[in-house]
C-alpha cells in the first residue's frame, strides 16, 4: 500500500511517499481503508521529534482518519466489514490503510463524508469538551478564543456560540477572522496589529468570562488581563511553540481559575453527555469543519507546512479518492 512516510526527524520536507507492507492486523483491531485523514498541529511536532511522546523512525504520521472496515479480527466486537467510521491514534493516519482497536473508532452518521468526518473528530472535541466541562460556558457569556483561524480555534467559535456566548476571535490574518465571522464571531481583532491588550479592552471594556487558548506565547498573558474577576482561562496546546509564564499576581488579584485541558479529566458522565450532543450537532449539520485545504496522499509534505506555518484556516485534510467521495444517504 502507499503511505506517507517519516523516515527521520526533521521539518515536514522529511516526510515522503512510500510503498509499505499492509499494516498486521491484530487482536481487537479492525482494518479501515482511509478515505481522508486530518493534519493536526501535534503530527508537525512527532515529525520533528518535539512532542512529549517520543516514535520511532520510520513511521507513518496522522492522528485522524475517516473511512471504511474492510476486515475484523476474530476478537473485535463491534463493527461489521462495510461500516463507515472515524477514528484517532498517535499516529498511522497518512495511509491506504490502518489497523486500530475498536474503542478508537466510532461510526459516521449518515450523509457525511469522510472529509467532513476526518476533519470532525479532534478540534471539535478539543473545542466542546473544553467549553462545555472545563471552561463550563454559559449562554450570554463573553469568550476570548485565541488562534480563532486554526482548527482548535475555528471549532471553539462554532461550538461557543452553538451554546449561546459572544465570541471574540482572536486570530493573525484578516483571511482568518473572515472565516470566524461566517461562524459567529462577534468581534474580531487581529493580533499582528497594535496592542492585543488595549484591543481586547475596548472589544470586552467589562472583561470576558472565558479565555481558550491554543496559542501560547505573547497572546497568553495580555488575554488573562482581558477577563473579569473570577474568570476562566484554559490552555490547551503551545502552537505558537513557546510555553507562556503567568505572573501568578494577576489569578490572586482577579481570582481566576486557570485549567488546562485533557481528555482523561473529563468527568465520565460529563464526557458521554458531550460526546452525544457533539454527534448529534455532525449529524444534523448544526455544525460543519470548516477545511481549508484539501490535499492528496502524495503532499502530505506540503500539508504539514502549511499547518507547521500558521498558515491553515480551520482545518487541512488529506484525501485519499474514490472513497472520500464516498457518503452514506442522509435517512428521511
Amino acid at each position: 500500500m502507499k503511505a506517507a512516510v517519516c523516515p527521520a526527524y526533521g521539518s515536514p520536507d522529511v516526510v515522503r511517499l512510500e510503498d509499505v507492507p499492509e499494516p498486521p492486523l491484530e487482536s481487537g483491531q479492525v482494518r479501515v481503508q482511509v478515505g481522508a485523514a486530518a493534519v493536526n498541529f501535534p503530527d508537525v511536532l512527532l515529525v520533528a521529534d518535539k512532542y512529549q511522546i517520543h516514535v520511532p523512525v520510520p513511521f507513518v504520521p496522522g492522528s485522524e482518519f475517516a473511512g471504511m472496515v474492510t476486515e475484523i479480527a476474530a476478537d473485535a466486537d463491534g463493527f461489521a466489514v462495510g461500516d463507515r467510521v472515524t477514528g484517532t491514534g498517535l499516529f498511522g493516519a497518512f495511509a491506504e490503510q490502518v489497523c486500530v482497536p475498536t474503542a478508537g473508532l466510532a461510526r459516521i452518521p449518515d450523509g457525511v463524508d469522510d472529509r467532513t468526518a476526518a476533519a470532525f473528530g479532534v478540534a471539535h472535541r478539543t473545542a466542546y469538551h473544553t467549553l462545555r466541562s472545563v471552561a463550563r460556558i454559559q449562554p450570554g457569556d463573553d469568550v476570548i478564543v485565541l488562534g480563532a483561524g486554526g482548527g482548535v480555534g475555528l471549532a471553539a467559535v462554532q461550538l461557543a456560540v452553538a451554546l449561546g456566548a459572544r465570541v471574540t476571535a482572536v486570530a493573525s490574518s484578516d483571511e482568518k477572522l473572515s472565516t470566524a465571522a461566517q461562524y459567529g464571531a462577534a468581534s474580531l481583532i487581529t493580533h499582528k496589529r497594535g496592542d492585543l491588550r488595549t484591543a481586547l479592552r475596548e472589544a470586552l471594556p467589562d472583561g470576558a468570562h472565558a479565555v481558550l487558548d491554543p496559542v501560547g506565547g505573547d497572546l497568553s498573558e495580555p488575554s488573562l488581563r482581558s477577563l473579569r474577576r473570577g474568570g476562566r482561562f484554559v490552555t490547551i496546546g503551545y502552537a505558537s511553540g513557546v510555553i507562556p509564564r503567568i505572573p501568578l499576581n494577576l489569578v490572586l488579584v482577579k481570582g481566576i481559575h486557570v485549567s488546562g485541558f485533557q481528555f482523561q479529566d473529563i468527568d465520565p458522565d460529563e464526557f458521554t453527555r458531550n460526546e452525544a450532543e457533539l454527534r448529534d450537532m455532525l449529524a444534523t449539520g448544526a455544525v460543519q469543519p470548516h477545511v481549508g485545504a484539501v490535499y492528496p496522499l502524495d503532499q502530505v509534505s506540503t500539508a504539514l507546512r502549511r499547518v507547521a506555518e500558521g498558515r491553515a484556516v480551520g482545518k487541512v485534510v488529506i484525501e485519499l479518492t474514490p472513497s472520500a467521495d464516498r457518503s452514506t444517504p442522509a435517512k428521511p
